[in-house]
């Protein structure tokens, strides 16, 4: 079995990911239609590296089988509770439930493989 097999495997968990942030010129971020994807969810409490060299406080640790981006944001849940429990805009995660904004990437290449990766990412539940 390969690495990526077992992480597709340990991620079982459901969280919905707003990708492809972009600033919209009023000091706030657009992003694509939010999606569900699997992750495994760990609250570990870090100290990353951001992307301007800076040390931040991470919350939370995942686990993803899925390329994912900086800044953008996620929510543990699915799109139908988030969605029929709340009456904030998929457009903005932020009104939507508990988001967490992506503060750092990990994507480690096995060894041998120039194929398979292990993803992780630092989340912070405070826009950085």
């Amino acid at each position: 079995m390969g690495i990526e097999s077992f992480i597709r495997k340990m991620c079982v968990q459901t969280a919905v990911y707003w990708g492809n942030p972009q600033p919209d010129g009023y000091g706030k971020m657009t992003y694509d239609d939010p999606m569900e994807i699997y992750v495994r969810w760990d609250v570990k409490r870090r100290v990353v590296i951001g992307p301007d060299a800076k040390e931040i406080n991470s919350d939370v640790e995942i686990l993803t089988p899925e390329d994912l981006e900086l800044q953008g944001v996620l929510i543990l849940g699915t799109l139908e509770a988030l969605f029929n429990s709340s009456s904030g805009s998929d457009e903005d995660p932020w009104t939507v439930g508990e988001a967490y904004e992506i503060l750092a990437l990990e994507k480690i290449s096995m060894p041998k493989s120039t194929t398979q990766f292990v993803r992780k990412a630092y989340l912070s539940k405070y826009k950085v």
